[in-house]
């Protein structure tokens, strides 16, 4: 990855240092849900040709695959999923705010 390139399925796979194409499905779903996790962290402006933003989509990347089974990695899926859970309970739409442009 050249610095203000898109991070790619290759810069995530070398990262993780995995060769051959068996999880790339896998993989290139995980970096689609990394991008919604950040976004849902920090904004949906988020520079993803940033440094830090690669960094952490790698991060987040290696966690999950690393973690995909629940047998000796409870605690940190555990993290994993609770983490996840939250980013999406703060991005639902408020139940109480009126979106019709109505003031009672």
């Amino acid at each position: 990855m050249l610095r203000g390139d898109p991070m790619t399925l290759d810069d995530v796979k070398l990262y993780l240092r995995i060769d051959g194409t068996d999880d790339d499905a896998m993989l290139q779903g995980m970096m689609g849900a990394a991008d919604s996790y950040i976004a849902n962290a920090v904004g949906a402006d988020v520079d993803k040709t940033s440094a830090l933003y690669e960094l952490a989509a790698k991060l987040l990347i290696s966690h999950w695959y690393e973690n995909r089974e629940p047998v000796g990695s409870a605690s940190a899926l555990a993290f994993s999923l609770d983490s996840i859970l939250m980013q999406l309970r703060y991005t639902l739409p408020d139940a109480t705010t009126d979106t019709s442009g109505d003031t009672p």
